[in-house]
């Protein structure tokens, strides 16, 4: 039986790269949550024409019933679950202004990209816990690291509130991997992708979608000596 993914966000972008890379080159069964489901279906249907084993999920992770759904279908028709991706991420600024981001956009911001991570991944541990090597990678971002945005030359790549939420997600992720600390079979990280082209990147981005995730990847498919609760873009360490 083919290890099962759950990718959050993965109607487009790093998502949908996420899963069509462990779905051809590691055997996957992928999962494709999404909110949309004209747009989760179509996701499904371009990896299903690939030869991949893909699978459409209504998921919105700022929704409770959605996740709780969603983990109760995963459990009833696969009965665990290997690796979760916290994909699903938004930025709304587009200012370095901190002064400047109202309220709202600070709750939208951490709903999705810190309290809906933590919602998917509490309602998946049950799943993960019955595989032999669970695997979760948090999508998180060199804007999330406090050594990097503390250098002058950050100042006019800082967007508050979302380099708030990838801090704080972080910190969840490093709370999480020391709390399985003393079950090796648990690998829990975080990920930054890199400037990739995607509707959050934009056209100007360095990177591919395509090498954008391959440190989702690389963190998604780690051997029994790989590491646990730290910061990596490819093989590099972050600092937090």
């Amino acid at each position: 039986m083919s290890k099962i993914a759950l990718i959050s966000g993965a109607n487009r972008g790093l998502g949908l790269e996420t899963a069509r890379q462990l779905g051809r080159d590691h055997g996957f069964t992928v999962l494709l949550g999404a909110r949309d489901e004209a747009k989760g279906v179509a996701a499904q249907d371009e990896l299903r024409g690939e030869g991949l084993d893909a699978h459409f999920i209504a998921l919105d992770v700022t929704d409770e019933d959605s996740v709780a759904k969603a983990a109760r279908f995963i459990g009833q028709e696969y009965g665990l679950l290997d690796v979760l991706v916290n994909n699903a991420g938004i930025m709304l600024e587009h200012s370095f202004k901190v002064g400047g981001v109202d309220l709202e956009t600070w709750k939208q911001t951490f709903d999705v990209n810190v309290f809906g991570a933590v919602a998917l991944t509490n309602a998946t541990l049950p799943l993960l816990e019955k595989s032999d090597e669970p695997r979760v990678v948090n999508l998180s971002a060199i804007l999330g690291s406090l050594t990097e945005i503390s250098k002058p030359q950050m100042k006019t790549w800082i967007r508050a509130s979302y380099s708030a939420s990838k801090a704080a997600l972080n910190a969840y992720t490093i709370a999480l991997a020391q709390e399985k600390s003393a079950d090796p079979k648990w690998k829990i990280n975080a990920a930054h992708p890199g400037w990739a082209k995607t509707d959050m990147g934009g056209p100007q981005a360095l990177m591919s979608a395509a090498q954008g995730v391959k440190t989702v990847v690389q963190l998604a498919t780690l051997g029994k000596e790989g590491p646990s609760g730290g910061f990596f873009h490819v093989s590099k360490t972050i600092n937090w």
